[in-house]
């Protein structure tokens, strides 16, 4: 049983406050996800937390559904310069595995981060597969990667997300953290 109260304290102290739960038959995992990955992707079979480097569209759907709860993760983040996006994206992500560790040694030993639309970007350049990665414990897929409608699925919770026009506007990046 998912105890929400001690895990939104582990969120608090992670720096975490901008969070809601899903139940996680309500997160759309779609297969259209996928073929937006490989035919609109410049990362497309280049990253390792990417397609086709990731299990296939039922796999990951099967996968979500043995979780109850889910923690969506809300970031806002305004880049200054599109080189910005790697830092803060690698930067967020540590800071997110770091809390999937904790969540983990609390008892929850299912516990599984999925991680922001787009490839990992942890490292400057990815090994491209799974088995040469650098830092196999800091990268997770992405929402796409594992075929989850993220827009569709944010917006049933009430969050703000809209396609972005250019690197000018303010981002709203979304990560899921698996709990059971």
């Amino acid at each position: 049983m998912v105890e929400k109260e001690k895990l939104e304290t582990l969120f608090m102290e992670h720096g975490f406050g901008d969070f809601k739960w899903i139940n996680t038959q309500d997160i759309i995992v779609a297969q259209w996800t996928r073929f937006r990955c490989q035919f609109g992707c410049h990362n497309y079979g280049k990253g390792g937390t990417c397609p086709p480097n990731v299990p296939s569209v039922d796999e990951c759907r099967k996968m979500i559904q043995e979780y109850s709860q889910a923690a969506v993760f809300h970031f806002e983040k305004k880049l200054q310069k599109r080189e910005d996006l790697n830092p803060w994206n690698s930067n967020a992500l540590s800071a997110l595995v770091a809390l999937e560790r904790e969540v983990f040694l609390a008892g929850y030993y299912k516990a599984f981060l999925i991680s922001f639309n787009g490839a990992c970007r942890v490292c400057e350049t990815c090994a491209g597969n799974r088995l040469e990665c650098k830092k196999p414990h800091m990268a997770r897929p992405g929402a796409d990667a594992m075929g989850i409608d993220v827009y569709a699925t944010i917006r049933r919770l009430g969050y703000r997300i809209q396609v972005l026009k250019g690197y000018d506007e303010p981002m709203n990046r979304y990560a899921f953290l698996l709990v059971e």
